[in-house]
């Protein structure tokens, strides 16, 4: 797609891109957002490729590990929830880690990830991750100085000895306007059943915006690494975002297709045995 010049952004944007022209009216509706049938459509090819995926890691024994980070509503939940929609639990999983406990913030900061890494044939998706130091922890006040200068300076070193080790690092961060934070954070204020999505710490992410612009800027500064680069995922249009994004993570691995041969089911084995009477059973009532 050809990209338009547009004038230089607000202080404290997060991200600034050209906008690709929309010149696909079978993709895109009149705001220039993705139709709802070709992202269906296009989010089940993508999935199936995910399967074929996962099926080549567990053979070749691959060690994966995809961080996912970025502002509040920027849609790294809505990304991952694709991934492992229908791939394994067991070879695809999902590190979310809650806060840490208090014999954890006495340990080396990076020591309750690594019980968290892939093993062989394994993609450890990290939602949210060591790079919480560096973002939330540092514009939030909830490490010092000599932390967060101390983390920008092993974290390339950590990620590096990682790669070395054979680990496939990939990182991805999600990029989403101040203006279409505000107008998701509105629309979960807006609604009851959604409204628990709206924490505290979102309020304080919000306001704090231009803050956030500073911390991942440097944090991009010192961890932007040869080995371990960032990709940046502009996520105003979430549709957009999540199909950019798994397409690209296919793209990092020269697969083949190595899902196994369909199977022969087998028939039931006969032996002799009688069976309780069903009525001694408790079921849920039949409403549906």
């Amino acid at each position: 797609m050809v990209a338009v010049g547009k004038k230089s952004p607000p202080t404290g944007a997060d991200d600034w891109v050209a906008k690709p022209v929309r010149d696909h009216p079978e993709r895109y509706n009149k705001q220039g957002k993705l139709k709802g049938s070709f992202y269906d459509a296009e989010i089940e090819r993508l999935q199936e490729q995910l399967v074929l995926l996962q099926y080549w890691i567990q053979q070749q024994g691959l060690k994966v590990v995809v961080i996912f980070e970025g502002r509040g509503t920027a849609g790294k939940g809505g990304v991952i929830k694709r991934i492992t929609e229908r791939t394994s639990p067991r070879t695809v999983r999902v590190a979310a880690l809650p806060k840490p406990t208090e014999r954890e913030q006495t340990q080396w900061y990076f020591q309750r990830y690594v019980e968290h890494l892939p093993a062989g044939g394994e993609m450890v998706l990290f939602d949210r991750s060591w790079y919480n130091r560096s973002n939330v922890e540092w514009v939030m006040g909830f490490c010092t100085a000599e932390e967060h200068e101390e983390f920008l300076r092993t974290a390339p070193e950590f990620e590096r000895m990682l790669v070395r080790s054979g680990v496939i690092v990939i990182k991805y961060w999600f990029s989403v306007s101040y203006e279409e934070q505000r107008r998701r954070f509105q629309a979960r204020n807006a609604e009851p059943i959604k409204r628990w999505k709206l924490s505290d710490m979102d309020l304080a992410e919000h306001r704090l915006y231009v803050k956030y612009s500073m911390a991942k800027d440097t944090t991009f500064q010192y961890t932007d690494i040869k080995q371990a680069p960032w990709y940046v995922v502009p996520s105003d249009d979430k549709k957009a975002a999540r199909l950019n994004c798994i397409s690209h993570l296919l793209s990092q691995f020269d697969y083949t297709d190595v899902a196994p041969e369909p199977v022969v089911l087998p028939e039931m084995e006969q032996m002799p045995y009688v069976r309780p009477p069903i009525q001694e059973q408790t079921f849920v009532p039949q409403l549906f």
